[in-house]
């Protein structure tokens, strides 16, 4: 029996991290790829062969996570040095940090819209800011774990967390209460 599905093949080989590769994020136009890493870089990644856009530098530590912003002006990275980056991936510059939590930061988020993101932490939390006032909004604050990760929903309106503490939970945002 043959399969109508072919093997995929290898497109594009990317180097240039110099330890474990962490996580990865397409920008939205399929131009770019983010990359972060052990090594504590953020990499951007032109999808044209043989350029790397930018490499940036900034954690102390680990990266934990990348994420572009829906219009693909942003990437944010989070790590285990406690901090977010919010970084422009065509242009060699500071990032702006957000000291966030108390202990590594696992995940972040943005909104649908880009306006607010969120982060998830081993200190237990979610917290939810504001991107371009780069303002802590609030916590949610009932996981007994640390929070490996938490997303909106596509409306925004609604947050789903999951924990070391081996429980999903979903939160309405406007309320901030857990509703399940």
């Amino acid at each position: 029996m043959t399969s109508a599905l072919s093997d995929p093949t290898l497109e594009r080989h990317f180097k240039g991290h110099r330890h474990t590769v962490t996580s990865v994020d397409f920008n939205c136009n399929m131009k770019q790829i983010a990359t972060g890493s052990v090594d504590s870089c953020v990499m951007i990644w032109n999808m044209k062969p043989l350029m790397r856009a930018y490499r940036f530098d900034g954690h102390k530590e680990a990266v934990t996570c990348v994420q572009f912003s829906p219009s693909g002006h942003l990437v944010a990275s989070t790590s285990r040095d406690k901090t977010v980056r919010l970084w422009v991936p065509n242009m060699k510059a500071d990032s702006t940090v957000f000291r966030a939590h108390t202990a590594t930061v696992r995940c972040v988020n943005f909104s649908s819209d880009g306006q607010t993101m969120l982060t998830s932490s081993d200190d237990k939390t979610i917290k939810l800011w504001t991107v371009h006032r780069q303002k802590f909004l609030f916590s949610f604050c009932q996981h007994m774990n640390w929070v490996r990760c938490a997303k909106f929903s596509p409306d925004d309106g609604l947050i789903v967390s999951c924990s070391d503490d081996k429980t999903i939970k979903l939160w309405d945002k406007k309320s901030r209460e857990c509703i399940q």
